[in-house]
């Protein structure tokens, strides 16, 4: 219900002006509240005990005709323009940051895993610690209430535990290629990522199609590879080949989530928790059996040692460091993926990221570089930067045209 009040004084209507325009230019609208309607066939004694809304609940707001219009409060309009901008500069401050923070946690974990797996080769171990690492540093936001914790059913594990067995995998491939090899052949090897991307995809995800974009992407991939492979000094069929299983296991955890997850809600920090916790239950007995017995002698021998890079106990803080790091450079991936809200742009972000890991490990190790490796490794990494934008092209329009 609503009614009309005038509000004016005759001496302020100008000359020549109709009263009717005058009126309607002028005047006050108030809504009531529904609450507020008289009901029909309400007698006296029922009308007395009907309870009215406070006024000051109710809504009024003041039109007029030229084109004004300001609240009952008085307060002045704020510029919306204004707020956007700062707001969109606060937003890309914040996401340079993130992504800053993303590249640094990389850079400095593989620069730190590689110089811990030089001086203590136990590759089972290192991994256990960094599944250890992300499954303490979780336990330690849920029970600090940091971060809110997400109760997982036994289905839900069930569905979890594929990704974690690859995450597993590939981790465990990776730490033995970096053993083997250079960190920049190691990651120039898991450029070839999108190659298994779409082949793993297409054994294994029904339905899933392609463009000829895709397909094409992938030659200078494959080719910027196997140029920079022929080319490698430090080239040895064991480091290639663990680099090269690396890529199959992440990838199938990808594929892995498309088959598994549905139905599985979870934010990325749980469910990294999750992949993390079960990945250290599932690896603590393989490298018991595998490493306990070696754990002993190698620390002696790095004790014994002089000429040592690291003593015992500094080793063993930076074990801990690049398992920490290791958790960090995942969530501030996630972070960013959240944050620019486009899978391409984050894709485009882990290229350029993977570039950087190659020049800074390049220039921190001295590693000796032939000109045909960096054609090779330059080839790949802009195919890579090609599939990127053209993967989530969908297939059945391009198609159609």
């Amino acid at each position: 219900m609503a009614f009309t009040t005038a509000c004016w004084k005759l001496s302020d209507r100008p000359k020549g002006a109709s009263y009717s325009k005058y009126i309607s230019s002028r005047t006050r609208q108030f809504s009531i509240p529904h609450s507020f309607q008289p009901l029909p066939n309400l007698s006296n004694e029922k009308a007395h005990q009907l309870k009215f809304p406070h006024p000051s609940t109710w809504s009024t707001r003041m039109t007029v005709r030229d084109g004004a219009e300001s609240s009952s409060s008085g307060s002045p309009p704020t510029s919306v323009p204004q707020k956007s901008v700062v707001k969109s500069v606060q937003k890309t401050l914040a996401l340079t940051f993130y992504i800053g923070c993303w590249y640094a946690a990389n850079i400095l974990f593989n620069i730190y895993n590689k110089r811990i797996l030089k001086v203590f080769p136990l590759f089972a171990t290192v991994t256990l610690v960094q599944f250890l690492m992300g499954s303490l540093v979780a336990l330690v936001l849920w029970t600090t209430k940091l971060h809110r914790f997400q109760r997982a059913s036994m289905e839900d594990l069930k569905k979890i535990y594929p990704l974690a067995l690859s995450h597993l995998v590939g981790n465990v491939l990776t730490n033995i290629s970096l053993r083997q090899v250079a960190v920049s052949f190691t990651h120039t090897i898991k450029a070839a990522e999108p190659f298994f991307s779409v082949a793993l995809s297409k054994l294994f995800v029904p339905g899933t199609m392609y463009t000829i974009w895709v397909y094409l992407s992938l030659i200078p991939v494959v080719g910027g590879v196997t140029l920079a492979s022929i080319s490698e000094v430090s080239f040895n069929w064991t480091g290639f080949l663990t680099a090269m299983a690396s890529n199959v296991a992440f990838q199938s955890r990808n594929v892995l989530s498309k088959k598994f997850m549905k139905g599985v809600q979870f934010d990325d920090l749980n469910l990294f928790a999750y992949i993390s916790i079960l990945s250290f239950l599932t690896m603590l007995p393989v490298t018991l059996l595998l490493e306990a017995g070696r754990w002993k002698p190698t620390l002696s021998s790095i004790a014994n040692n002089p000429n040592a890079a690291y003593t015992v106990p500094s080793l063993l803080v930076l074990i801990a460091f690049a398992g920490f790091l290791h958790f960090l450079y995942n969530q501030f991936s996630y972070v960013v993926l959240q944050r620019v809200n486009n899978p391409v742009t984050h894709s485009v972000g882990n290229t350029m990221k993977r570039v950087a890991v190659i020049v800074s490990s390049v220039l921190v190790f001295k590693n000796e570089v032939t000109l045909l490796n960096k054609i090779g490794t330059a080839i790949a990494i802009i195919g890579v930067a090609i599939y990127s934008q053209v993967k989530n092209i969908p297939a059945k329009k391009r198609n159609e045209k």
